[in-house]
């Protein structure tokens, strides 16, 4: 039986899981497909210097999203991503807004707010026990 602890830290590694996940394959897709996702896309939407902020922002979220998911330096790992998902938001999703509506915008939001709220609950909650943290945590009182 598990107990509401255990509970919590394994509801913390799943979202710690999903949201580096999806940051991770992200930033791996910016360079895999730079015409759709990386620098064409960062051109199209407006994105200043894109043939250096799209590789910018790939590493970031390849790098962050990996923290995330092993669960070190968390809380500061959340930090660059909640920017780089603010900005998506301001530079897609808002924009879709008021050019689509709402229920448009709602659609093809979906996946930035969800990336949003996990990142605010990492930041509230910390690692978690099943975390890299947690082990330099317990090494350092050892």
């Amino acid at each position: 039986m598990l107990t509401a602890e255990s509970k919590s830290s394994w509801g913390i590694l799943l979202v710690r899981i999903l949201v580096g996940w999806v940051f991770l394959s992200e930033g791996v897709q910016k360079f895999l497909f730079p015409a759709a996702l990386g620098v064409g896309r960062f051109t199209k939407i407006g994105i200043p210097v894109p043939q250096y902020s799209a590789p910018f922002v790939g590493v970031v979220e390849i790098v962050f999203g990996f923290l995330l998911i092993v669960g070190l330096f968390t809380s500061l790992a959340a930090i660059p991503l909640l920017i780089d998902i603010a900005v998506a938001i301001a530079t897609t999703k808002i924009p879709m807004l008021l050019k689509q509506g709402f229920w448009s915008a709602m659609h093809e939001a979906r996946t930035d707010f969800c990336m949003l709220l996990g990142l605010t609950a990492i930041m509230l909650f910390g690692a978690g026990k099943f975390s890299l943290d947690q082990r330099r945590t317990s090494a350092k009182r050892s």
